[in-house]
């Protein structure tokens, strides 16, 4: 995995890396990764639970889904790259900084999400991530995880 992999990682394979569920599983399908960074993507469907109350009448996408989305395809990563599929471990968030919301994510939005590495331990990692609607950046932020048994 030292260059990027291009990879079909379907739902039965996201199943597989993580421990959510509907309506907790915010990554669709993974692009492609590298040993230190992922490119997922989030098909926005208007039949999603939060667009119910998420305005009426104006959809958009709660920023901290966005950040849990990142923070899912980060997970994929760490696992991915740290050798621990099939281990059972599981990536706990510890702390968000510096979050920016730059634009709305709205039904029907194919949401890029890129997250990477900023430092990688063996049980504690930071990362950084940004999700985007085509060329519009629609969050950024980092964040710290730590990795421990389910």
């Amino acid at each position: 995995m030292s260059e990027e992999t291009e990879l079909v990682y379907d739902t039965a394979k996201i199943l597989a890396a993580l421990p959510h569920r509907y309506p907790m599983l915010l990554v669709d399908r993974v692009a492609s990764f590298s040993e230190e960074e992922i490119h997922a993507v989030k098909a926005v469907s208007f039949n999603e639970d939060f667009f119910q109350g998420h305005f009426p009448g104006r959809p958009i996408m709660p920023g901290v889904l966005q950040i849990e989305a990142l923070a899912q395809a980060a997970g994929i990563l760490a696992i991915e790259s740290l050798g621990l599929a099939g281990t059972g471990k599981l990536v706990y968030f510890m702390a968000i900084e510096d979050a920016k919301f730059r634009n709305p994510v709205t039904p029907g939005n194919l949401l890029d999400l890129r997250a990477g590495f900023v430092q990688k331990r063996s049980r504690v990692c930071k990362f950084w991530g940004k999700a985007s609607i085509g060329d519009k950046v629609t969050c950024e932020v980092n964040f710290t995880a730590m990795i421990a048994d389910a």
